[in-house]
């Protein structure tokens, strides 16, 4: 039994050896430290910001007058040319007054010819047919007067019988005036100007309902495409409100806030590369077309406005579109670059860890062009390896176990 126990007691203590062993080993085993190699590249020294799609040129489409919309011609997203119809209003009590004031101007036409012509032909016959009657009265009348007379002066008549006569010769007269003047009113001066009022009183109400009607139809202020539209059918439009707003997109401005300190290295030409959150991978390009006139107040910040102009083809920037900018400054073709994060401050210095066999080496470096990820650097040779940032302190010398990424 004890000689059991003293085996246990051995087979124990090997083993606890044994732990510590590995243990001393792990330890003095180089740390993994991740590496990247030095590269040639084209750096685009850039300054990041974002902005609003926003038409260069762009009109906005209103109601002319008030209605319910009837129907709708454009959506969203849709290319128009000028005067191309969008809206459609009800105008069907547009269409009833064009309708009422035509059959008005047609009457009032219709009176001003009867008139011109002396009256409605009816009547002048009537007049015509009693004149005739009337000049043969007057001509019986006469005739018998003068024979009364001649009759008188014999002796053979008497006053009474001749002034008989001559009061039917009167009133012969007085017939055919009165025909006359009848004939004469019926195309009265005043007559014919009730009617001309008539005529142009229906030709206004014509013309307001022709123009009601020509406004039911919203149409589009220019060539361009329909970049906001919320209009549905049956909603009522008051006189000027916004119907469509439409813009000229095959070049669009993006006006982006750029810090103070960065303001020096913006100028206008400089070339702009626009991405888009909802599609990733796709780009646009442009370039710097205003700088700033003066500095505001950005919250916290001091901004500059500056313009940019960006081509859009396939008018996919729809005013209004968030976007991400880069303002690429500068550019340096094949430079040797390396990742912003293997680059380091040491003792007053700048550099890198580059590996050297199995162990690190302090290099320093002179910094040339970067931009968010990578950097232009001096001192280092295409294709070395330089450590990336890691959280275990290194230093010159360091042996080290390198992984590359």
């Amino acid at each position: 039994m004890r000689l059991r126990a003293w085996i246990w007691l051995i087979a124990i203590a090997a083993a606890a050896a044994g732990g510590i062993w590995a243990v001393m080993k792990w330890k003095n085993q180089p740390p993994e430290v991740q590496f990247a190699r030095v590269a040639r590249a084209t750096i685009h020294s850039s300054v990041p910001t974002n902005g609003k799609i926003e038409p260069i040129e762009w009109a906005v489409a209103r109601a002319e007058r008030s209605g319910p919309v009837k129907e709708i011609l454009v959506q969203r997203g849709q290319s128009v040319s000028r005067n191309a119809p969008l809206v459609q209003l009800d105008s069907a009590e547009a269409q009833a007054s064009l309708a009422s004031a035509q059959a008005r101007i047609a009457q009032a036409r219709a009176d001003l010819g009867v008139i011109d012509r002396g009256g409605r032909s009816t009547d002048l016959a009537d007049i015509s047919s009693g004149l005739e009657r009337a000049h043969l009265d007057l001509d019986t009348a006469q005739k018998e007067y003068d024979a009364l007379k001649r009759l008188q002066s014999k002796q053979s008549a008497t006053m009474i019988e001749v002034n008989a006569a001559q009061l039917r010769v009167d009133q012969a007269r007085l017939q055919i005036q009165a025909l006359e003047g009848k004939r004469k009113a019926l195309g009265a001066s005043a007559d014919r100007a009730s009617a001309q009022a008539r005529l142009e009183e229906a030709q206004a109400a014509a013309s307001l309902a022709e123009a009601q009607i020509r406004q039911s139809v919203v149409r589009a202020p220019l060539d361009g495409t329909v970049y906001q539209f919320d209009v549905k059918p049956g909603a009522y439009l008051n006189a000027g409100d916004a119907v469509a707003y439409i813009g000229r997109l095959d070049r669009v401005r993006v006006n982006v806030y750029v810090d103070e300190p960065d303001l020096g290295r913006v100028a206008k030409g400089m070339p702009v590369e626009i991405t888009w959150d909802a599609r990733p991978g796709q780009k646009w390009d442009g370039e710097v077309d205003r700088t700033p006139t003066q500095i505001v107040a950005l919250g916290a910040r001091q901004v500059g406005e500056v313009v940019c102009i960006i081509r859009n083809p396939e008018r996919e920037l729809l005013p209004g579109t968030n976007v991400n900018v880069e303002i690429r400054a500068q550019t340096v073709p094949d430079a040797l670059s390396i990742p912003k994060e293997a680059i380091r401050n040491e003792h007053g210095e700048t550099g890198v860890f580059a590996l050297a066999g199995d162990h690190l080496e302090w290099k320093k470096v002179r910094q040339g062009v970067a931009n968010t990820t990578h950097s232009q650097v001096d001192g280092l040779k295409d294709g070395e390896a330089v450590a990336l940032y890691s959280d275990k302190p290194l230093h010159d010398g360091m042996p080290v176990k390198p992984v590359f990424p």
